[in-house]
């Protein structure tokens, strides 16, 4: 099989290390380019990290984007322009960012997920059967746990399950959009969907789903924990790429969940 060529952006950030070392010990994989927001004075596997330029992605197969809503924009732009594909596990995007996604979606193909993990992908495909399996007389919340360092709540992993109750009640996820509380040691069921982001020490994430009809109450859960977990499915997303046409596709589109 031929290599894959990527590149890896963020490539100074957590998840861009686990990116590099999860790259490097697969051998269908080959690391080409690394970028971060400001130039780096060390080469990693000999690599020197570059800006986010035209010519640092000229000879790469898939780019990689784990960083923040603004970079991965950047990204999409010069991907867009040379006809690469893109996956992004990047997290909190507005309602307008999200919109440019698709439109850049329509010229190259992109794997956008909130989460890259197999298991999670299959609780939030259980997540939407339980939802239509329980129907609407039972209420529900979304409970995660991140390291103290994450910024965005809820999660894109959390909104992803909000989503999955949505579609199982055949509803539009904004609409079904209720609280978000952070740090909270409780937080109620509600006729919406509630979240609840907790922020502590070095925790990789938890997520939990929970359907209430006051008589019972039915949860659904998963843990990450090793980081490794993200950065192999990120890889097996730009390997699954490779012979899509222009798109969003998710990782339950990977998955071909039906």
């Amino acid at each position: 099989m031929k290599q894959i060529k990527i590149a890896i952006t963020g490539c100074m950030g957590r998840m861009g290390k686990q990116l590099i070392k999860s790259s490097k010990s697969n051998k269908n994989y080959k690391l080409v380019s690394l970028t971060e927001n400001k130039k780096i004075d060390k080469k990693i596997f000999g690599i020197t990290p570059e800006l986010n330029t035209d010519e640092t992605f000229k000879k790469v197969d898939v780019i990689i984007d784990f960083t923040v809503p603004r970079c991965t924009l950047d990204v999409l732009k010069i991907a867009s322009k040379l006809k690469k594909r893109v996956v992004i596990g990047t997290t909190g995007f507005n309602n307008n960012q999200e919109k440019k996604i698709r439109s850049y979606s329509l010229k190259i193909p992109i794997l956008k997920a909130g989460n890259m993990s197999l298991g999670v992908n299959l609780l939030m495909y259980l997540t939407e059967i339980a939802s239509k399996s329980l129907g609407n007389s039972f209420l529900s919340k979304v409970y995660e746990v991140h390291h103290k360092h994450k910024i965005d709540y809820p999660s894109g992993t959390a909104l992803m399950l909000g989503n999955g109750i949505a579609l199982g009640k055949n509803k539009n996820f904004k609409n079904m959009i209720g609280k978000k509380f952070l740090n909270k040691k409780t937080f109620p069921y509600s006729k919406r969907i509630n979240f609840n982001s907790l922020r502590k020490g070095e925790v990789i994430g938890e997520h939990k789903v929970m359907f209430s009809s006051g008589k019972e109450i039915v949860t659904l859960n998963h843990e990450s924990f090793d980081r490794a977990l993200y950065s192999d499915g990120a890889l097996v997303a730009a390997k699954w790429l490779m012979k899509k046409k222009p798109g969003l596709y998710s990782m339950q589109d990977l998955l071909n969940f039906k």
